[in-house]
């Protein structure tokens, strides 16, 4: 997400979910699988494996063209599960355990998908999401044709669009949402894994309509996706200098003392965490009201069309005398400046056109000097990293990238490769609908869906190009990108409205690199617990008694949560429960999916770890007496090649809520 060396994982706030649906004809074979997974975006290794899996599993009923996966683009997951080198550098290598996890919950998401398979109906719903997403790159905005800008009210897409699942009786099985802000409500302080605000908006609607049941639970499903986010902030005071105060909203983004690294946008919270719901409740009483008023039916034939392209390559035919050209990926000095929801390093600021013979002299040592070619293909972009043209120990970027859609009845989904901004993501879907129009398929809905099925980063306007801030700088395929896209997706949409998706070209197949367990994080190392302890016994103790609002806490002697994570995938960290008196038994009541509970864990040295949980009392909890459980594996070496991981778990004392 924020690519920060520092940002580490060092506890659980929420869950990530992979949250999958199916749509099927009934009559013929035809399908659609959209999944939206808690993830920072899918990964082009992410895909391959999922669609090999499926491929042993299902034969050829889900392929490259109908299973669409899009990542929420939470910012507080893990990384390490990508095949291109740039993004080795920030989360130190390929990590397989963390692609193994994400590829493993996607495909089973699918498995329960495809088992629950009811007849049933969908409703589509769209409307205004106010409060919750300000345009965090104004001045590109503006960059865009008046003409253009004066029929929209607004720098950012406020509409959301629905999804509404029900089968025949009417009884309800899920939602998707489809709304463009980036879940960057936590910060890049944060070091706990969570899905963010769109992740505590799924969690509302789908605790909401699976009464009684832990998150996780239940049949219910509500997926928020992603989509044409890139200039979308959610940090909605905006930006002002953490030193003096004062407002940064200025082209640049700097501040008079500190520079760029000083100015950073704020939620409408009294902390990210605060901010996170406020925003995610937003999100969600939007989507419920929407949900419950859903009367358009959707329906119609389905299909899907997707083509591979080598973006570093294509022609776009501009008007009848203009043809332009893509180019290889290149990064531009801006790219290092990050934005106000997370800056950058050094002396690097957003809006730069020229580069610095400092940096451009450390850069041509290092990893080699871009060609010509490249720096004339994206000027006015001031190259910082040649990614196309650098290929060890694999290439740094992708050339081979997917296009792809699906029509569900009226419903077009644009699944994108990438993080397109605002105005882009309007050209986008207002081309697709005209050829749609022009083949004779009218009124048909489009919703981007973005960060699908491989990471490309930014696509911005050619007009916000020139401006050069960080989303310019991170179009990595140069100035006329978004023409290009836009050339292919209406290439799909004729496919689909005339119904020659067969007649496609395939287009070049991208590369699976024979990449193993290729990282600097350290292997698991034994867990050791203090003299005379052991492991899961209490540090520090609850007190006796608590009301609402206080936050109950204890500290165990505790365990590598890798050690647990890398062993049984359905992991459960921690309970409260409650104990009832009538049964003599104890009723968990939260688990580490929970959004009151939180786990931290502390490492220490010598193998040695301790884990706290809190447990943020919400108002409204039932009084009566209670305990915390963390559950959690050690380590154990048994010789110089073997190891094994051993459960154990650890009780608090009980302690009373009170309601006086």
């Amino acid at each position: 997400g924020y690519a920060n060396p520092d940002q580490v994982g060092g506890g659980l706030l929420m869950r990530l979910y992979s949250r999958a649906f199916i749509v099927a004809d009934p009559v013929d074979s035809r399908r659609v699988v959209f999944v939206s997974a808690d993830i920072g975006m899918v990964s082009q290794r992410v895909r391959l494996e999922v669609l090999e899996k499926l491929k042993s599993k299902y034969g050829n009923l889900y392929r490259q063209d109908n299973v669409i996966l899009s990542g929420t683009h939470t910012h507080s997951g893990p990384g390490g599960y990508f095949q291109y080198t740039l993004f080795w550098i920030t989360s130190k290598g390929l990590i397989r355990p963390s692609l193994n996890a994400i590829v493993n919950g996607i495909v089973k998401s699918i498995d329960i998908a495809h088992q629950n398979m009811k007849t049933g109906r969908l409703f589509i719903n769209r409307g205004t999401v106010e409060n919750s997403q300000i345009n965090r790159s104004p001045f590109s905005y503006l960059e865009n044709p008046a003409s253009e800008r004066s029929r929209y009210s607004s720098n950012t897409d406020k509409e959301m669009v629905i999804l509404k699942m029900v089968d025949r009786h009417g009884e309800e099985l899920g939602l998707i949402s489809w709304f463009a802000v980036h879940p960057v409500s936590m910060n890049n302080t944060n070091h706990l894994v969570n899905s963010d605000n769109m992740g505590y908006a799924s969690y509302l609607f789908e605790q909401e309509k699976n009464k009684g049941m832990l998150p996780g639970e239940g049949s219910f499903v509500a997926a928020f996706a992603s989509s044409n986010l890139g200039d979308v902030s959610p940090n909605t005071k905006g930006p002002f200098c953490v030193n003096t105060g004062e407002s940064c909203n200025n082209p640049q983004s700097t501040c008079p003392v500190g520079g760029a690294t000083m100015c950073m946008a704020m939620g409408p919270g009294s902390d990210m965490f605060d901010s996170t719901r406020i925003i995610g409740q937003n999100i969600y009483m939007k989507a419920r009201e929407l949900y419950e008023k859903a009367s358009q039916e959707v329906k119609g034939p389905l299909s899907s069309a997707h083509q591979w392209v080598n973006m570093s390559d294509v022609s776009v035919e501009l008007n009848a005398t203009h043809t332009v050209k893509t180019c290889k990926p290149a990064l531009g000095y801006s790219f290092a400046a990050g934005t106000i929801d997370g800056v950058g390093a050094f002396n690097f600021t957003q809006g730069s056109v020229e580069g610095d013979p400092f940096w451009d002299g450390i850069r041509d040592q290092l990893l080699g000097e871009p060609s010509n070619e490249t720096k004339a293909c994206h000027k006015p972009k001031p190259i910082l990293f040649s990614t196309g043209e650098m290929t060890r120990p694999r290439p740094w970027h992708p050339d081979i990238v997917d296009v792809q859609m699906a029509a569900i009845g009226s419903l077009a989904i644009v699944a994108v490769p990438g993080e397109f901004t605002t105005m882009s993501g309007r050209r986008l879907r207002e081309a697709v609908k005209r050829e749609f129009d022009s083949h004779g398929t009218a009124r048909m809905d489009v919703v981007i869906a973005g960060l699908c099925n491989v990471y490309t980063h930014y696509i911005t306007t050619y007009e916000e190009y020139q401006a050069q801030r960080y989303e310019a700088a991170s179009t990595i395929y140069g100035p006329h990108t978004l023409s290009a896209y836009i050339q292919l997706y209406r290439g799909l949409a004729k496919a689909i409205a005339t119904n020659t998706v067969q007649d496609l070209p395939r287009g070049p197949e991208p590369p699976l690199f024979n990449v193993g367990n290729l990282t600097l994080v350290p292997a698991l190392a034994a867990d050791r617990a203090p003299a005379n302890k052991t492991f899961g016994d209490v540090l520090e103790e609850v007190r006796q008694q608590y009301r609402a609002r206080e936050v109950a806490e204890v500290t165990f002697v505790g365990a590598n949560p890798r050690s647990s994570a890398e062993n049984a995938t359905e992991h459960n960290f921690l309970t409260v429960e409650r104990y009832n008196r009538t049964s003599d038994s104890w009723h968990v009541v939260r688990n580490d999916a929970s959004w009151d509970t939180r786990f931290y864990w502390t490492k220490g040295l010598f193998g040695r770890s301790n884990v706290t949980i809190e447990w943020y009392i919400p108002p409204g909890t039932e009084s009566g007496v209670y305990r915390i459980r963390y559950l959690g594996h050690y380590k154990k070496k048994l010789s110089i090649t073997h190891s094994v991981s051993i459960p154990f778990e650890g009780t608090s004392s009980a302690f009373e809520i009170t309601t006086l």
